[in-house]
C-alpha cells in the first residue's frame, strides 16, 4: 500500500474484531493501508490518537475512529455502495439488534475461550455454551442466504470471525448443524471473506 492511502486500519491480525472490520472493507473494496499490531508494542502513532490503544482503529485523514461497531457502520455510511445495513429503519433497527445479540451471546464467550488468562473451568463452559448455542440457532441459516437476510450485511460480518475461530477454539459443530455448516462453508468461499482474512487468521484453518 502506498504512502498515499489517505485511510489507515490498526488491526491485530489474529482479533475477531479487528477481523470484521477488516471484512467490511473488503466488502467494499476500499483502498485501505492495513497497519498489523502487536499488542504487547504498540505503534506510537496509534497511541496518539487513540487514548485507549486499542484495535481495530481506522484513521481516515484528520479523523480517528475505535470500537469496532462504530468502525463498521462509519464505513457503512462513508463508502454506502454496496450497503451493508438495510435502508429502512426498522429493518435497521432490527439488524443493529442482531449484531448487539452476536456480542452478547456469542462473542462474549468466544473472547473467554480465546483469552489464555481465562481459568480453564471458564474455558470448558463457555465452549459448551456456545457450542449448543450455534447448534440451536442452525436451522435459521435454512431460511436465507446469509443470517436472517438475503443480502450481505454488517450482521455476517460481525459472525462469520467467530465462525472462522472454532477450530482454534476447540468447538466441533456436528451434523445437526448442518444449515449452518453450509452457511460457513458458502460465506468463508466467498472473495471478500477471503481478502479479509491475514496470514495468521488463515493458519487458524491451515489454508
Amino acid at each position: 500500500m502506498g504512502a498515499t492511502n489517505r485511510l489507515a486500519c490498526y488491526s491485530d491480525p489474529a482479533c475477531h474484531y479487528s477481523q470484521r472490520v477488516r471484512l467490511v472493507l473488503a466488502e467494499k473494496g476500499i483502498t485501505v493501508q492495513i497497519i498489523d499490531v502487536d499488542v504487547g508494542r504498540l505503534p506510537p502513532k496509534l497511541a496518539e490518537v487513540n487514548p485507549y490503544g486499542s484495535v481495530p482503529t481506522l484513521v481516515d485523514r484528520d479523523l480517528a475512529l475505535y470500537e469496532s461497531t462504530v468502525v463498521m457502520e462509519y464505513l457503512d455510511e462513508r463508502y454506502p455502495h454496496p450497503p451493508l445495513l438495510p435502508v429502512y429503519p426498522v429493518a435497521r433497527g432490527n439488524s443493529r439488534l442482531l449484531m448487539h445479540r452476536i456480542q452478547r451471546d456469542w462473542c462474549s464467550l468466544a473472547d473467554i475461550i480465546l483469552d489464555q488468562r481465562s481459568k480453564e473451568s471458564a474455558r470448558v463452559q463457555a465452549r459448551k455454551e456456545l457450542r449448543e448455542s450455534l447448534t440451536g440457532v442452525s436451522p435459521l441459516f435454512a431460511e436465507m442466504s446469509c443470517f436472517m437476510s438475503e443480502e450481505q450485511s454488517l450482521v455476517d460480518c460481525c459472525l462469520l470471525p467467530i465462525l472462522w475461530r472454532l477450530p482454534i477454539m476447540g468447538i466441533e459443530l456436528s451434523r445437526q448443524a448442518k444449515p449452518l455448516l453450509d452457511y460457513m462453508e458458502r460465506q468463508f468461499a466467498r472473495e471478500p471473506f477471503q481478502a479479509s482474512l491475514s496470514a495468521t487468521e488463515r493458519e487458524m484453518r491451515r489454508i
